[in-house]
């Protein structure tokens, strides 16, 4: 049995059914996004989808190894998604300490509608305090932080909500059989300050600037009753 969810890409979830279970944090904090496999581009995806209509531009900062193994966003393919060129400010450092210092100092900028940091495997510079010092600087000034980690671990991390996130095969697409359609992933809620962790089957309704979810049952049975299915609507 699936419970069908659908959450806007920006802010808090409308509907009282969904609120505390999927979608971005109750206020802005720190986000930990694992790549389900090194190079799999579903923990950007599912990151960028949620930035698209936020409004104000969006630091993007990646280490070199992130750079040349999962490459950059592309550009000209967000601007339907409401991130051009002149919204996303791209940044590659050389090594991961300087990704989190230069994160840390974006997050002081309100103008900011979110700064993302993409850093590869497990270096030392970020270990709890490094996250903690992220999470503290985001919420005292109101700017959402994604940390998107690639053939990582999940260590102590000061995260409010981490989720493990991989690539599905693309939903049918309604002109073109032989073409891709909207992006499908499947995401690992498994720790939240805020939610019930869980896992889902996520669609990117581009059409609809939504993101449906349809919860999983692992051993097939009847999920708990929770009360009706229902569905956010973005705008």
């Amino acid at each position: 049995m699936t419970r069908i969810v659908a959450f806007p890409k920006t802010g808090r979830p409308d509907a009282p059914q969904a609120a505390g279970r999927v979608g971005l944090p109750a206020a802005a904090s720190l986000t930990e996004v694992f790549a389900g496999a090194a190079g799999d581009a579903a923990a950007a995806g599912f990151v960028l989808a949620q930035l698209g209509r936020a409004g104000g531009p969006v630091l993007w900062i990646q280490d070199q190894l992130s750079r040349r193994e999962t490459g950059q966003p592309y550009l000209p393919g967000l601007r339907a998604q409401g991130l051009g060129a002149g919204r996303l400010l791209l940044l590659t450092l050389t090594r991961p300490a300087d990704v989190l210092v230069a994160a840390e100092e974006g997050l002081g900028c309100a103008a900011l509608a979110g700064v993302v940091a993409e850093i590869w495997g497990d270096p030392s510079a970020l270990c709890f305090t490094a996250t903690k010092r992220l999470a503290l600087r985001a919420e005292a000034q109101g700017v959402p932080c994604w940390l998107i980690r690639h053939g990582a671990t999940a260590d102590l991390s000061a995260a409010r909500d981490r989720w493990r996130i991989r690539s599905l095969p693309a939903a049918r697409h309604p002109d073109d059989p032989r073409a891709p359609g909207d992006p499908c992933w499947g995401l690992e809620l498994f720790r939240s300050r805020d939610k019930v962790p869980g896992r889902w089957q996520a669609r990117h309704d581009r059409a609809a600037d939504r993101i449906d979810l349809a919860a999983t049952v692992p051993d097939g049975t009847l999920a708990a009753d929770t009360g009706p299915a229902g569905q956010c609507h973005a705008g």
